[in-house]
């Protein structure tokens, strides 16, 4: 089987392939850090193996529970924030039929999301939502308390309660939580929730290969044993001894910390699929919480092509020159259509008649990355064969090994998040939550 590739040739009008090269023992050290565990963050190295290291056991455990969810409801909803539905999402939405949702005839559950905002109106419609409908939870948080999701769980929970009684409540609410404490491990036993555990070792932005994200994938019909795969042929092409030309993780890492070097300090994502739109949101995650630190860092951003060139687009073209793209370009489309020949030919376009639509799609990519080039900003080009669980299993483990060595190479600890307690800690002490006293009143002093 192919694998995915990366290309920065449309890159080197702007450094050169020496620069980049000239990584390649530094890239050598990071990535022995990554392995050896010697680097900054070395307790949350357990994604680094955890593809090749994913049990048939645990797989098919995963896979047993999931089916209970199916059998038993129509709509699932996962309750999470950031790391902890994201990759799920990523992976639901880049797979499933996009009018799915209005089909009547649903092969899965309905899978919604909850826990990842605080919005009064949206709470409201999702309960609304719910009220006669056999559904079920799955509450994804290490410590129970993050506030957005743990306010989503207690409504959810009541409700999933009120409407089909505590037992199939318990039968129907997973819990994915710390293997020994916090308040959804408590909750979850005392209620007896089938539970898997978030590893330690495991941040959730590096999470989407644990239950946290298995779980709900197969929930929504998806082969969580093929994503596995896939990860484990990208931990293999990206590995410690492979020679730093053939690793396309050590080689991004390398292109996108010499670009921030040269002035480039925004990276734009692109896609011209719109299933990937959660894909981007996910890697926009995982680069910025883990490099954004320390005053540093290349301030990740997406655009959905060709939608977005007409909005967005301008100002790539010819805005400020501190940007540049990587573009992940899909080779072949799952379905087939082709443009039509119309007699009257009043919209120009049977030029296109019998031509696949994606034929088109992919000279709108390369006539925009020649034009953006052009424009002055450099392109790195990430190539998957097809969208299907084996490619997008690849490209995850793909930009999650690249960030470890990007981070290490930058100087930054890519496995913490000290800046997202900030508004945590602002937030409780406008609420006034016990333990918050003397934070409430110097705030309270500063408004």
């Amino acid at each position: 089987m192919k694998n995915i590739s990366l290309n920065i040739e449309k890159t080197l009008g702007f450094i050169s392939k020496d620069a980049v090269y000239a990584y390649e023992a530094q890239a050598k050290v990071c990535s022995e850090a990554l392995h050896n565990g010697t680097g900054k963050g070395n307790d949350f190295l357990g994604w680094l193996n955890l593809p090749s290291s994913t049990s048939k056991e645990f797989i098919a455990d995963i896979k047993a529970t999931a089916q209970i969810l199916r059998d038993n409801c129509e709509v699932v909803v996962m309750a999470g924030i950031g790391g902890s539905y994201l990759g799920s999402r990523a992976v639901i939405e880049a797979l499933s039929d996009s009018f799915a949702l209005l089909k009547e005839k649903k092969d899965s559950p309905v899978i919604i999301y909850a826990g990842h905002n605080i919005s009064e109106d949206y709470l409201s419609e999702l309960t609304d939502y719910l009220k006669g409908k056999k559904f079920g939870v799955i509450n994804i948080s290490k410590s129970g308390t993050t506030t957005e999701t743990a306010l989503a769980f207690r409504l959810l929970k009541k409700q999933c309660e009120d409407q089909r009684g505590k037992e199939t409540a318990q039968k129907c609410i997973v819990a994915i939580t710390d293997a020994k404490k916090g308040a959804a491990k408590v909750t979850a036993d005392k209620e007896g929730y089938k539970t898997y555990v978030i590893p330690d070792n495991v941040g959730g932005r590096f999470s989407v290969l644990t239950p946290v994200g298995l779980l709900p994938i197969a929930v929504a019909g998806f082969d969580v044993e093929q994503l596995i795969a896939g990860a484990a042929k990208m931990e293999e092409v990206c590995g410690l001894n492979v020679p730093f030309s053939e690793n396309p993780a050590a080689i991004y890492a390398a292109t996108r910390n010499e670009l921030y070097k040269s002035g480039k300090k925004i990276e734009i994502l692109v896609n011209y699929h719109p299933k990937l739109h959660f894909v981007m949101e996910w890697w926009k995650q995982l680069y910025g919480e883990s490099e954004g630190k320390e005053n540093k860092g290349i301030f990740p951003a997406a655009v959905d092509f060709s939608t977005d060139l007409h909005s967005m687009g301008q100002w790539i073209q010819e805005g400020e020159r501190s940007i540049f793209e990587t573009v992940i370009s899909i080779e072949t489309p799952n379905k087939n259509l082709t443009v039509p020949s119309d007699e009257a030919n009043l919209d120009g376009l049977n030029f296109l008649a019998g031509k696949r639509v994606d034929e088109v799609n992919k000279m709108a990519e390369l006539g925009t990355q020649i034009a953006h080039v052009d424009g002055g900003v450099p392109n790195l080009h990430i190539s998957m064969p097809q969208l299907n669980e084996y490619y997008i299993g690849q490209l995850f483990f793909f930009f999650e090994k690249a960030c470890g060595i990007s981070g290490y190479i930058l100087g930054v600890n890519p496995f913490n998040q000290p800046g997202v307690e900030a508004y945590k800690k602002n937030m409780f002490a406008l609420l006034n939550k016990p333990g918050y006293e003397e934070e409430s009143k110097a705030i309270q002093a500063r408004l």
